[in-house]
């Protein structure tokens, strides 16, 4: 599986290259500025590209910015982004694009070495992962009128797991409660949002983003 990085600092990206060396990705290239990542991503068409949103030349959002313009040159080219912070503008726009594998993580909460190579894994597969908090902060953009509202506050939470990708027993494990609980939850969600209830977890993820855009 070929992989480009976008991360300018040197000793992250070093690390992220041999961890996914060590996992059986092939990192064709790994570059620290905007320019260079546009054209790696152009060049070599990776099955994944794991970016930073924060790259020279800018350091504002030069790396979500090129995933995009790099998505809408290569539709449906699988983009992981990893950083410190949620740029809402631009991530709603990837994350509501509906060509191909995405995902946002934080750097700050990606602890776990496993579940970081699976998410890469998931959005090269074309699947969507993507951090709770992320989705959280999309989410409170909304207006207290809106039917986000309308939803208890174990609702959210498990809003927020959804648009993670968890399934229901997912989701229960999470929260330590029974799957049965969990269903009720989620056709309620649904139900409040107008959106068709799916078992698929991809869909229920772009049922949120749906949401998000409506």
């Amino acid at each position: 599986m070929r992989v480009v990085i976008a991360e300018d600092l040197a000793l992250l990206r070093d690390g992220l290259i041999r961890l996914l060396s060590t996992h059986g990705f092939e990192v064709v290239e790994a570059v620290d500025n905007g320019p260079m990542l546009l054209a790696a991503l152009l060049k070599h068409r990776p099955d994944v590209a794991v970016v930073d949103v924060r790259l020279p030349p800018t350091q504002t959002d030069e790396g979500l910015r090129i995933a995009l313009e790099a998505r809408r040159r290569v539709p449906g080219l699988p983009v992981l982004i990893l950083s410190q912070y949620v740029e809402q503008l631009y991530a709603h726009e990837l994350l509501s694009d509906r060509s191909g594998g995405v995902g946002y993580l934080l750097k700050d909460r990606v602890g776990d070495v496993e579940q970081f190579v699976d998410s890469v894994r998931t959005v090269a597969a074309g699947g969507t992962a993507m951090d709770a908090e992320v989705i959280a902060q999309l989410l409170t953009r909304r207006g207290r009128d809106e039917p986000l509202a309308a939803l208890t506050p174990r609702e959210r939470e498990v809003l927020g797991l959804m648009a993670e990708g968890l399934s229901n027993h997912a989701i229960a494990a999470r929260l330590v409660v029974t799957e049965k609980a969990i269903g009720k939850h989620t056709s309620s969600i649904f139900a409040k949002l107008g959106l068709p209830p799916s078992d698929d977890q991809n869909r229920r993820v772009l049922a949120v983003l749906a949401y998000l855009e409506s």
